[in-house]
């Protein structure tokens, strides 16, 4: 899931809890001296009535945090404390944490559901002390476009102190998949895409339209056809991934894309198809750039073995996802030194 979702996430169940009379509370990593399972802009979302919704770690720091957050119900007052990971998480860092009043405010509710639906990025800027157990006028605020800023609790407002740091973290818009398609295997590739928090939508035949029901997690359904469609919002985290099961609309579907430049175009279908497509690319425009023909994967997906419609699908993500992280496929167990650089 991406961050934007899992904070999306946060704020329908602080929503929830609010309509409960629950307080909510949210702890974020705002800084990390050495390593740690998650880095700085993991939230968990405490409510007064101790659910939780998310995790900073893989399960240690939960309790820890729940514990030490009570404070902050009683007197609405933000924290700093620090857990020390390098005997009890097995990891080599001391994380940061920040505990501060949640509420969620109308307008701030409102202006987030904009910037969603405008696949706008959102800024969060947090403001702490590095010190543990430290109490004090510490909290976040998130800044949308044309600097509009909404604090994450209303009493707090900031002082500038030279004591005072900054955490700044830059939520993106969910990555997009654009699947044409309207079969079993554009299905499956839908669902799956959807749980890892994608942003889906769907272009099926005009001749036999789906609807939302048809595709499970997707954004949208619309029946087009080639001649016809306009691509909206093609953007440089948007993959589209064709699946027709018909070469003709494929090709027709790909000449539509050339003036957008997509980083990843996926097409089911045999080697020799793909060597048939690229030559009557070239057939019907003349004009077309490496660049574009460099954004076309066919067949589409990791050589994994896979065989049936999911794993076809995870082996598509897969690709996806290597492609735009810039990163050869290996495993993990061939790596030296860390994961993440």
């Amino acid at each position: 899931m991406s961050m934007i979702q899992e904070f999306k996430e946060i704020i329908q169940h602080a929503i929830i809890n609010q309509q409960k009379g629950l307080k909510n509370v949210l702890a974020s990593v705002v800084f990390l001296e050495g390593s740690s399972y998650r880095k700085p802009g993991v939230r968990m979302l405490i409510s007064e009535d101790l659910s939780t919704v998310g995790a900073v770690s893989g399960g240690c720091v939960e309790k820890e945090i729940i514990h030490r957050a009570q404070s902050v119900f009683l007197d609405n007052q933000a924290k700093i404390i620090t857990y020390d990971g390098r005997y009890r998480l097995g990891c080599e860092g001391i994380l940061y944490i920040l505990i501060e009043p949640f509420y969620v405010e109308n307008e701030f509710l409102n202006r987030f559901s904009t910037a969603l639906k405008n696949r706008e990025s959102i800024e969060i800027n947090s403001f702490f002390i590095k010190n543990d157990e430290a109490i004090g006028n510490f909290g976040s605020q998130c800044v949308f476009q044309h600097q509009e800023t909404h604090s994450f609790y209303e009493k707090f407002t900031l002082q500038t102190k030279n004591e005072i740091a900054l955490f700044t973290q830059i939520l993106k818009p969910a990555f997009r998949l654009l699947i044409i398609g309207g079969e079993h295997d554009a299905v499956k590739l839908c669902k799956i895409g959807a749980n890892i928090g994608w942003e889906i939508d769907v272009i099926t035949s005009a001749k036999d339209p789906k609807t939302l029901k048809d595709f499970p997690g997707a954004n949208s359904v619309i029946g087009e056809t080639p001649e016809t469609i306009q691509f909206e919002n093609i953007e440089e985290n948007t993959a589209i991934v064709i699946m027709n099961h018909s070469y003709v609309q494929d090709l027709k579907f790909v000449l539509r894309l050339v003036s957008y430049q997509p980083t990843y175009i996926g097409i089911l279908g045999a080697p020799k198809r793909g060597e048939r497509l690229f030559n009557e690319l070239f057939e019907q425009n003349a004009d077309i750039s490496e660049a574009f023909l460099n954004s076309i994967y066919t067949p589409a997906g990791l050589h994994l073995g896979a065989q049936t419609s999911e794993e076809i699908a995870i082996s598509i993500i897969a690709e996806i996802l290597s492609v735009f992280n810039e990163k050869e496929p290996f495993s993990l167990r061939n790596l030296k030194g860390k994961i993440h650089s």
